[in-house]
């Protein structure tokens, strides 16, 4: 059922406290014990946050100004050769379209206006290219529809041009419309703009937000069938295999992860519930939720460290010691649905709303945000690998049907070191943002400063091993167990449309866009919650005796 009151869109809520009492309180909760049990870690006693939002602006800047100079209006920048390429015969405005709400949270409008300059004279997508149907839409249309979104809310960066986002948004969707005509509506994996199985990807937030700027239907309807198909599998629990044929809608393999191919089904499900209201998202989640605890959740062999095992051979198989980066848009999803989006201590007042648990979701979600930090504190360079493995006792890694009291788990960085396994395939970083999005989503639940203290760890790590010799640019690493690291030639485009803006939100004051008001998207594109009556849900799960 739908959890507590709703609560009214607010951009810039008012901030009631003084800041000198703010940090205080901060302090004392520090001293006095943090939630989290991360008291052996030693929190800065003065922080100008101001400032460090300040150099986080600046490391965009740098990026932007480096990729503006080589490639502009190329989909793909490599920093290092100082070209760019493109990903189909025009460019589809890769890298500028997926910045566009960064600049505009940082007020970059200099820079801002260059991007829409070139979105006016440069961009169409009536192109004979095929493009990845999840991928297209998250970054391009997600970062269309919320440019046209943040155009009407913050202040100084209002265009009369800005019309360009909205009508670009439509003529992407439209065309990727297509994509969903299989017969069981699941979408194919990629589609031909101009004119394979299918992984688990989700496609909700975007269409339905198009679907009520639009008054059109079909963009709600096409992307709500993709959920009735999957539900109506009746998966064990609430965890589906990553694979699925678009043509059955049924599953062609038993494996189940939440990183690559799986994440964002499993993140859009709350997420989907935040943005409309729709309640069987939030009864899919907590399923789901519940699901991932009994089957997935193990604990490492020396530090107890708990960690997102994952199931190659399905539900009651063995589980496999290995996480992906992906998977720490986990913690702060569990947090962001436990509280919707307000701060723990505001949840607590509300009536009829917390619970215990509530309460094991939350110290859930600061296990699993200790662990993704522990990817990068135990490397030489302090950033995470693409794929983290652990030791674990074989007991750890059976077939698991109960989710018992999990044991207490280390602070020492040093235990943590032998639970961690690098390999060398793994081993690069590029420049992934899943962390930070939990930190950012932590802290602003919380309130905990560490979550800030090891973003700010973090950023510095990016800033002394990403940037290049010359100054100009950033980009990935090839092996983060190697000082110097040797470097890879690009700059992914999440490095700007995501990493960054994460953490330049982290550094924020917590009343500059409040959770409670808007949603993220995976690819950290922000829409509006949304209050309609227009379009109600269109299907019902199928009761099964289980549930």
């Amino acid at each position: 059922m739908a959890r507590g009151k709703s609560r009214s869109f607010r951009l810039f809520a008012p901030n009631t406290l003084v800041a000198g009492l703010f940090f205080l309180a901060m302090i004392l909760l520090w001293r006095n014990g943090s939630q989290n049990g991360l008291d052996t870690y030693p929190i800065a006693s003065v922080v100008d946050w101001d400032a460090r939002r300040q150099e986080v602006k600046e490391v965009f800047a740098t990026s932007w100004d480096a990729y503006s100079k080589y490639a502009w209006g190329q989909d793909q920048f490599h920093p290092i050769s100082k070209t760019g390429s493109q990903m189909s015969p025009q460019g589809l405005g890769w890298i500028i379209v997926d910045s566009l709400d960064t600049m505009m949270i940082m007020n970059l409008t200099s820079q801002l206006s260059d991007a829409r300059e070139w979105l006016l004279q440069n961009l169409t997508y009536d192109q004979d290219q095929e493009v990845n149907t999840f991928e297209t839409t998250i970054r391009m249309l997600g970062g269309l529809l919320s440019a046209h979104y943040l155009a009407t809310q913050l202040p100084d960066i209002f265009s009369r041009q800005d019309y360009i986002y909205l009508n670009k948004s439509i003529d992407l969707a439209e065309r990727l419309l297509g994509a969903y005509e299989s017969r069981s509506g699941i979408p194919y994996a990629s589609i031909n703009l101009g004119s394979e199985l299918a992984f688990l990807r989700i496609l909700m937030l975007e269409m339905k937000y198009l679907a009520y700027l639009t008054g059109k239907e079909i963009y709600w309807r096409k992307s709500e069938e993709v959920m009735r198909v999957l539900d109506d599998n009746g998966m064990q629990d609430g965890l589906l295999p990553i694979f699925v044929h678009p043509d059955t809608g049924k599953f062609t393999s038993s494996e189940i992860r939440l990183g690559s191919r799986g994440d964002s089904y499993y993140e859009y499900l709350i997420k989907q519930y935040m943005q409309t209201g729709e309640t069987i998202y939030l009864e899919m989640w907590s399923q789901a939720l519940a699901g991932i605890q009994r089957h997935m959740i193990t604990s490492t062999k020396d530090s107890k460290l708990q960690f997102v095992a994952e199931l190659p051979r399905g539900i009651g198989s063995v589980l496999s010691p290995k996480m992906d980066h992906l998977v720490c848009f986990l913690p702060g999803s569990i947090a962001l649905g436990a509280t919707g989006g307000l701060t723990t201590a505001e949840a607590r007042r509300l009536p009829n709303y917390w619970s215990a648990e509530e309460d094991q979701q939350m110290q859930l979600a600061r296990e699993l945000m200790k662990t993704c930090w522990g990817m990068y504190a135990v490397t030489e360079t302090g950033l995470a690998p693409e794929i983290a493995w652990f030791e674990a006792d074989d007991a750890a890694l059976q077939p698991m049907t109960s989710t018992g009291p999990s044991p207490s788990s280390s602070n020492s960085e040093t235990a943590w070191k032998k639970d961690y396994i690098v390999k060398p395939l793994d081993a690069h970083n590029l420049q992934r943002p899943e962390t930070v999005e939990s930190l950012f989503m932590m802290y602003r639940i919380t309130n905990d400063p560490i979550y800030r203290e090891w973003g700010w760890k973090i950023f510095k790590a990016f800033q002394k091993y990403g940037i290049l010799e010359d100054g100009q640019g950033y980009t990935s690493l090839d092996n983060v167990n190697a000082v110097p690291p040797l470097r890879r030639d690009n700059m992914e485009s999440f490095w700007l449309a995501e990493t960054l803006k994460y953490l330049y939100l982290l550094f924020s004051p917590t009343d500059f866009l409040p959770l409670d008001g808007i949603v993220f998207n995976t690819e950290a594109h922000i829409f509006p919650r949304i209050k309609q009556d227009r379009f109600q849900t269109g299907w019902k799960r199928i009761k099964r005796s289980r549930e």
